[in-house]
Order: C-alpha cells, then sequence, then structure tokens
C-alpha cells in the first residue's frame, strides 16, 4: 500500500513538473544504466547499397556528345546542355555579355512560341526550361514528365537554337544587371570576396574583373546573336540525359531531333596564365557600417590535375575543416576572436583557384586575428599532425563523400563534369585513393611547399575609427577606392555666354526667391505621388549640409538623415546606414537645389543663353555650375523665379547619365521665402514624380 502510495504521489508530482527524492536518484541511474545496456545492443539494418549506374556515351556526326542513365522510379525526364562557352571569352569592355545573352535566350522566347506563350505552356504542364551562361560554361536545362517528352523536346532544342533575342528582353537583362551593380558595396561580404580576385588576380584580370556600368551599356544586340551563334553549336554541346525511358529509344530520338544542330566549330576557351607573385601586402577598404571586420588572407591556389590534390585536400580539411579544423578550433574555440572562421585551398580546372583565411571578427581584435591565423600557418608547416588528427580527418572526407554518388543525377552530372574539363573518368576514385594513402609527414610536406605564410594578401573590411592604428604594423596600408565609376560626360565644361547679364538675373533670382532673409532651416510639407499612391511627406533642410526627410509610405513610416556625406533610414525601431549611392544622390539634391543656388549666388559663375519658349511662354535662360554639371535655370521673366531646372545626372537603374527636369509652380511665399508647392521632375522626358506641398517654415 506504501509503495502504491508513493507512486501516486510521484506521478502526481511528475504531472506538475517535480518529483525528487533519493529512491526517484536510484532508480533514474538504474533506468540510464539500462538505456545504455540496451543501446549498445541494438542492432542496426545493413544501408541500402546505392548500386552506381552505368552511363551510355555517344556522338552524333555534328559533335553533339550524349549522356545517358536510365532511371526508372519515377515518371520525369531531365535534360542538361553544357555548352563550350563562358565569361572568359568577352573582352573587358563588354563584360556582362555572356549572363546577358544566357538569360536572354530562355527569356526572349524563339520565332516559333514568344515567352509569354512559352511561360504559360511549361506552367500548365508542371515543366521548365531554364538558360544561362557562367565564366566558364554554358548551359541548359529541361525537366518534364515522361508523357510530355516527345512534345517538348522540339521547343527545346527551337529554344537552344533559333532565339528571337528581342530588344526589349535585352534591355530588361541589362537594366538588372546595372541595378546588381547599383547594389554591389551594400554588402562587405561581397566587397570582400570581390576585391580579394583582384588582389590574387589582377584588377584588370578576366578573373578580377568587375562588370560595370559602361561594359553593360556596350553590349549590343548584335553582339548577343554572334556570342550565341558562334557557341550554340554542335561541337559545343554535351547532352545528359537521366529518367524515365528505354535507352535504345531515346538514343534514336536525341540523334534526330539534335542532329539538326548545325555542328559550327569547336570554341577554344582561352583562359590567360595568372602571373602570380608571392608577396607581404595590407590592404583596406573602410566601410563604416559593419559592427565586424571582415579579414582575408591568403595567395594563389592551385589546379585540380595537380597530382597532389588529394593531399592538398587532406591538408586543407585539417587547417579550415569545419568544426574540427584548426582554424576554427583556435580562433574560436580556444581565443574566442570569431563564430564561424574559415577557408579554403582552392583547385580550379581552367586557371589557378585561391587560397584563403577568411575571418568575422571584432574591429579592435582585427591584428589578433591576422596574428593567430599566421601562427597556425607555420604550426602546420614546423609540426607533424597527430595521426589521430590525420584518420580524423580522412574519416570526415571519406564519410561525406558517399553523398557525391548518392543519385542518378549527381553520377551523370559528375561524368558530364569530368569530361568537359578534361579529367579521367575515374577522377574520383583517384582522389579517394589519394585521401587513403595520405601521410602525417604527406600533410606536413603539402604546408611546407604550398603555403606561404610571410607572403600574405591580408584584406580587411571595416570601419577604420574603430581598426585604429592596428594595421600600420604590417607595412605601409593600400586603401582601395571601391565607388562604382559612373559612366558620362565627368566634369562639363562651362558653357560660355554673357556673364554679365547672367550675374544680373541669378541675383534677381536670388532676391526673388530668398527676400531680405537669412535662410538656414527650411521645413516643406506635403504629398508625394509614387506609383499611383499619395504619401505624406515631410522635409527639413538645414543648411548647408543637413536634409531629414519623412515619408508615410504603404508599410509605414520611414525617415532619412543625411548629414555631412554620412547617412541612416529608419523605418520602425529599424535603423541602418544609408548606401552610399543614396548618400551621394541626397547630397546631389541639396547642392542643386534652387535654394542651395540662390544662398550661393554671388560665388557663381552665372551665364545668360538668351532666351527659350516652353509651353508658350519665354523664359531668360542662365546656366551655372554645380559640381561640375551645367544646371539650366529658365527663369519667369516678370516673377524672375526658375520655374524650369536642367541637368545631366547619372542614373543608377538605367546605368548612364539622364537628364533631369524640374517644373515648378505655385509659388507661394512665407516669412520672406519663396517655394514651388507643386513640383514635377521628369527623366529624360518622361514623367517621374510629382510632389504637391501644403505649407513651409523658415528658420523653425
Amino acid at each position: 500500500m506504501k509503495s502504491l502510495r508513493l507512486s501516486v504521489v510521484c506521478l502526481l508530482a511528475i504531472l506538475v513538473g517535480s518529483c525528487a527524492g533519493t529512491k526517484q536518484t536510484s532508480e533514474n541511474n538504474s533506468q540510464q544504466s539500462q538505456e545504455t545496456a540496451a543501446y549498445e545492443n541494438i542492432n542496426f539494418p545493413a544501408l541500402n547499397d546505392f548500386q552506381k549506374p552505368e552511363v551510355e556515351t555517344f556522338t552524333t556526326s555534328n559533335g553533339v556528345t550524349f549522356f545517358l542513365v536510365e532511371d526508372n522510379e519515377l515518371p520525369l525526364v531531365d535534360v542538361n546542355v553544357n555548352v563550350r562557352t563562358g565569361g572568359v571569352l568577352v573582352p573587358n569592355d563588354k563584360a556582362g555579355l555572356a549572363s546577358v545573352t544566357g538569360t536572354v535566350i530562355r527569356s526572349g522566347g524563339t520565332k516559333n512560341i514568344s515567352s509569354d506563350s512559352l511561360n504559360t505552356l511549361l506552367e500548365n504542364n508542371a515543366a521548365s526550361m531554364e538558360t544561362g551562361i557562367s565564366f566558364t560554361s554554358g548551359g541548359a536545362s529541361m525537366n518534364v514528365l515522361k508523357e510530355d517528352f516527345d512534345r517538348m523536346l522540339p521547343i527545346f532544342i527551337d529554344l537552344l537554337t533559333n532565339p528571337v533575342l528581342p530588344k526589349e528582353k535585352i534591355e530588361l537583362a541589362k537594366k538588372q544587371q546595372k541595378s546588381a551593380i547599383s547594389r554591389r558595396n551594400d554588402n562587405a561580404q561581397q566587397i570582400a570576396s570581390r576585391v580579394f580576385d583582384q588582389l590574387i588576380y589582377g584588377e584588370n584580370s578576366v578573373y578580377g574583373r568587375n562588370t560595370e556600368y559602361e561594359s553593360i551599356n556596350n553590349i549590343t544586340r548584335e553582339d548577343i546573336v554572334n556570342f550565341h551563334k558562334n557557341h550554340f553549336v554542335g561541337q559545343n554541346m554535351m547532352v545528359g540525359v537521366v529518367g524515365d525511358f528505354d535507352a535504345s529509344a531515346m538514343k534514336q530520338k536525341l540523334q534526330e531531333s539534335f542532329g539538326e544542330i548545325p555542328a559550327g566549330e569547336k570554341t577554344n576557351l582561352d583562359f590567360p596564365d595568372v602571373d602570380y607573385e608571392y608577396e607581404s601586402t595590407i590592404n583596406y577598404v573602410e566601410k563604416s557600417d559593419v559592427e565586424q571586420s571582415i579579414v582575408l588572407m591568403g595567395h594563389i591556389g592551385g589546379m585540380r590535375d595537380n597530382p597532389d590534390y588529394a593531399k592538398l585536400q587532406v591538408m586543407n580539411k585539417v587547417l579550415s575543416g569545419g568544426f574540427s579544423g584548426r582554424i576554427l578550433q583556435v580562433i574560436r574555440t580556444e581565443l574566442g576572436l570569431a563564430y564561424s572562421p574559415d577557408g579554403q585551398f582552392g583547385m580550379n580546372s581552367f586557371y589557378p583557384g585561391k587560397f584563403y583565411v577568411q575571418v568575422r571578427t571584432k574591429p579592435s581584435t582585427t591584428s589578433e586575428v591576422i596574428d593567430a591565423v599566421r601562427k597556425e600557418l607555420k604550426r602546420l608547416q614546423n609540426e607533424p599532425i597527430t595521426e589521430e588528427e590525420l584518420q580524423n580527418t580522412k574519416d570526415q572526407i571519406l564519410n561525406s563523400a558517399v553523398f557525391q554518388y548518392d543519385s542518378y543525377e549527381k553520377v551523370l552530372s559528375q561524368q558530364m563534369s569530368y569530361a568537359y574539363r578534361g579529367l579521367p573518368r575515374d577522377a574520383f576514385n583517384q582522389y579517394i585513393e589519394g585521401v587513403k594513402n595520405t601521410t602525417v609527414k604527406d600533410v606536413q610536406n603539402m604546408a611546407q611547399q604550398y603555403l606561404h605564410p610571410d607572403s600574405l594578401q591580408i584584406l580587411v573590411v571595416g570601419n577604420k575609427e574603430e581598426i585604429g592604428e592596428q594595421l600600420q604594423k604590417y607595412g605601409d596600408v593600400n586603401t582601395i577606392d571601391v565607388s562604382i565609376p559612373e559612366p558620362g560626360e565627368g566634369q562639363q565644361q562651362v558653357v560660355e555666354g554673357d556673364a554679365q547679364q547672367g550675374a544680373k538675373l541669378l541675383s534677381q533670382m536670388a532676391d526673388a526667391v530668398i527676400s531680405d532673409t537669412e535662410i538656414n532651416t527650411l521645413t516643406i510639407s506635403g504629398q508625394a505621388m509614387m506609383r499611383g499612391q499619395k504619401m505624406p511627406m515631410t522635409m527639413t533642410i538645414d543648411f548647408p549640409d543637413a536634409v531629414t526627410q519623412t515619408i508615410q509610405g504603404p508599410m509605414g513610416k520611414v525617415q532619412l538623415n543625411y548629414a555631412d556625406g554620412s547617412g541612416t533610414m529608419k523605418m520602425g525601431e529599424q535603423e541602418r546606414p544609408l548606401p552610399p549611392q543614396s548618400i551621394k544622390a541626397m547630397k546631389s539634391m541639396l547642392n542643386k537645389s534652387f535654394i542651395s543656388i540662390a544662398r550661393n549666388a554671388g560665388s557663381m559663375n552665372p551665364q545668360f543663353l538668351g532666351t527659350e519658349k516652353v509651353n508658350g511662354t519665354t523664359y531668360n535662360k542662365v546656366t551655372v555650375s554645380v559640381e561640375g554639371s551645367n544646371i539650366t535655370l529658365l527663369l519667369d521673366q516678370e516673377t524672375n523665379y526658375p520655374d524650369v531646372m536642367r541637368y545631366k545626372q547619372f542614373s543608377p537603374q538605367a546605368g548612364k547619365q539622364v537628364t533631369i527636369e524640374n517644373l515648378n509652380s505655385n509659388w507661394t511665399i512665407v516669412d520672406g521665402v519663396a517655394y514651388p508647392y507643386k513640383q514635377v521632375t521628369k527623366q529624360d522626358g518622361n514623367k517621374a514624380s510629382e510632389v504637391t506641398y501644403e505649407s513651409h517654415k523658415v528658420n523653425e
């Protein structure tokens, strides 16, 4: 009875979250022992053995090579095409051509089926077709149900060989590229990766170059047509097919469909040599809006066909192989300097890879991280690793290797990749055997032969104020400018006219806009029309160099702050720094405003250029130069108000210089300052925005 009561009490205690006592502890220990024994006695079933399929290959008379694998598990067919082409073939002044071509082949449709019709067809049949071109290769893919394969294959061939490449789709693809360029300095990690490539390969090398607005603007439809025509030919194609089909029947279908593609000439993928000299450098990129320093350290890597490939990968795994790698163990676990440092001894097939170690750390420990990494590299050279460390590293590599061939798709993809890169069919098996045979001495030899801890290119991206003078201990710091080049007219020549009359008219404009008032602060309130929606807004300008703008948008209130070359954007409780492009735009808007011009009228060199008639009204035409740009003011002959303002300005969205025209009307005077209560802005003649103001305040 006592035992029963005790059990009931314990049960109730468990239900409310507690049951304690020496008897419970004893029972727990006993239970744990039983569970341990039970675990040791579990008989796990043997893993299913993955039977690697045979890949059937054949080549048609026009040069197309095929790889076939039957897989009857699902009623699907996957087709993947590798095309011998790539961005490496594109000159620097047209960088981006390959990527744009790869996009437009798919997005533009064909002469027989428009892009919209193709999209609808694929969606209705749960199918997909994609194309793209990377730096080292081109590709296309099709995934369809087995029952739709015969109907979809001719469309896929048509897409590969007869794309329309329409102008509007080309312009859209170029616009997308320009949009990416405009945002490339927003992310510190992307900056670090891009700049490090330039340090290793050279800024003007095809391996380190940037796609720029200018190079995108240089791309013509003729360039795209020729790039496709020259490379999407039979001699350059490898086609892999895996899925639910009969190999003999599929072979016949492929020969008939792909056999009609012109053979063309095989493309010579010319990968320039890398003339690399080992040297120790310290490089820095300023990014004040990051909380951590990003540190990249390294030098040139190697080639995939190096006989030491397997040994180098074991060495690489010892150094930076995840949680067990020395870099992470020392930098994170022992020193507590970073959360997830990593590294890689890169070995490419067509050009040398990069060796690097990457660490994110707080700014105050930037140099401590650099010293710690160097120390680990030298330790790997000077001290042999243990047999246990070697075996653990091998186990990691060999255990993960099973996932290289765990599906028919991966088997096919790997075989095609080896063939494209000129590697033997058994390259993977050779690698595995090389890993198994690697010794402790091999790892140390690889570190001594291939690592150069005293000749590292060191790159730091971070906040200079917080990093301080830490980098000077490594030598002269090379500060790298990552500003995005803006194509266009550059510094414009001042237009010659009547300077005396220009000064007189500009003075009259200044008096009309600011009469008997020293304006320091201006606050204006109104509504902005954007995308068909009216959004309340308020802007306060603290002259000469500060702006606060608040907009009540559909997602809530957004506040932009700019002052003395820096700025922030706040939405709700979230605040983040403004990107450089936005800061530059706000500063330019402030300096080119008619109020700023009026405040500085006496220090400018205005030129009178006669008169100009707009919408039936004749204006006095005066030009002034601000930030190297000529601003044209059309002044009302009676009021002297600047009803029209025109100037050239770079547009990140367009990727070029555009003509901005501000149309000002409904002028209202408050406290001696006149302001237009309606402003319409046009870009290259097209209406871009409209703002209606309700009030303005001066010096409040």
